[in-house]
């Protein structure tokens, strides 16, 4: 039979995710290619114990049907953390809970984008937003990314002249670069786009990651009316659960409640009250402290190793925080020659082609650093530097 796929299905771009999990998986292969968090730094026990105790004592209400907007004393957990951490006088009305921040992205696509409608990215930008908004047939509008976030002159140019629905950005030790932006590119980012009809998407997963153990503002602080925040409990409880949120202005969420009714219903209920019962139970600021500081020490010892071991002409970022950093290969060496010849050689990175909305990237890979032990990182990185030496 012959099908009649939409024709949204023939310009998405295709995913390399799953032939980055197949190869990945193979026996020996050491991956920094991934985006996962350490395992090992799950509190099985504790959501266990959470999940017994809401079993036991609400089990029939946590099993039921519930409302799209979410479990409300999450949202309000939400909130508080909100205004306790980085004075945002956030309230629970204004949050709404979501399957993962993935659905998010999909579903702020949904109610904004018309077939090419602009959207502007960041240069190079998470590969799972571009192919989110690429369902929905957009004009990608890319601003390079520098040290400090993007290039101001040409996120102004963009603005003025493409008059973009909403940008997405991840200031927040960005993936695929680990680059964060600095306050005063924040406070500039929020005044471009102050009464210019342009949302500032501002996508937080890594927020809570830095190695220094200090918050950043949000880009939202200065654009209150302006810009939405999605978050997500991915990488500092467990991403099993699936839970995240979108903080919004009403007239967003009013619009996005619609969208999410007619995509799910709701988010698992069941999750969101086993998750908050945990996150009553328990320190959630000690075990941030703690994941961090074991992040940043993979982290900095990938660095090193990168200095030290790797042929001249290979360069990467530094981050401040998350789980992801880019590699620059020598001029000439391709990325996905890399990933073929690394993976043979027992070691598997992502190359950094789709992060790059209008093409690009083809000397770059994202290497992550949160799910590898020392051992791992020091002989995986070993067998890169072999890899790439061989192209050079």
């Amino acid at each position: 039979m012959s099908y009649r796929f939409a024709d949204r299905m023939y310009k998405a771009p295709e995913s390399f995710i799953e032939e980055l999990f197949r190869v990945s998986g193979e026996p020996g292969v050491i991956s920094f290619a991934g985006g996962l968090p350490d395992g090992s730094l799950i509190d099985v026990e504790g959501i266990a114990r959470a999940t017994r105790e809401v079993m036991d004592e609400e089990g029939a209400c946590a099993l039921q049907y519930s409302t799209t907007d979410g479990y409300l004393p999450l949202r309000e957990f939400i909130a508080e953390r909100y205004r306790k951490r980085l004075g945002i006088p956030a309230t629970a009305p204004e949050i709404q809970i979501v399957n993962g921040s993935q659905q998010c992205l999909d579903l702020v696509a949904k109610i904004f984008l018309d077939p090419g409608d602009v959207v502007g990215v960041e240069q190079p930008g998470y590969l799972g937003a571009i192919e989110a908004f690429s369902m929905y047939e957009p004009e990608f509008c890319a601003v390079p990314l520098e040290e400090d976030g993007p290039d101001l002159e040409a996120f102004e140019t963009m603005v003025a002249e493409k008059a973009p629905k909403f940008f997405y950005g991840i200031p927040n030790s960005q993936n695929p670069s680990g680059l964060t932006y600095s306050q005063g590119k924040r406070q500039a980012v929020a005044s471009i786009l102050e009464d210019s009809g342009t949302v500032f998407y501002e996508d937080d997963a890594f927020g809570e990651l830095f190695f220094d153990g200090q918050p950043r503002l949000p880009v939202k602080k200065y654009l209150p009316d302006g810009a939405l925040i999605s978050g997500s409990f991915s990488k500092i409880v467990a991403p099993g659960m699936r839970i995240g949120w979108i903080y919004a202005p009403a007239s967003i969420l009013k619009q996005f409640n619609v969208a999410k009714q007619a995509a799910d219903l709701h988010s698992n209920f069941f999750c969101q009250m086993i998750l908050h019962r945990y996150l009553t139970r328990t320190d959630l600021d000690a075990h941030v402290r703690k994941v961090s500081a074991i992040y940043g020490e993979r982290c900095r010892l990938m660095c090193d190793l990168l200095d030290d071991r790797f042929p001249a002409g290979v360069t990467h970022t530094t981050p401040q925080g998350g789980m992801f950093m880019l590699v620059t290969l020598p001029e000439g060496v391709s990325s996905l020659d890399i990933f073929s010849a690394g993976v043979k050689e027992g070691v598997a990175v992502l190359p950094g082609v789709p992060f790059y909305a209008n093409g690009g990237g083809e000397n770059t890979i994202r290497l992550n650093f949160s799910n590898a032990n020392e051992a791992s990182i020091n002989e995986g990185m070993e067998r890169l530097a072999r890899v790439i030496r061989a192209f050079v």
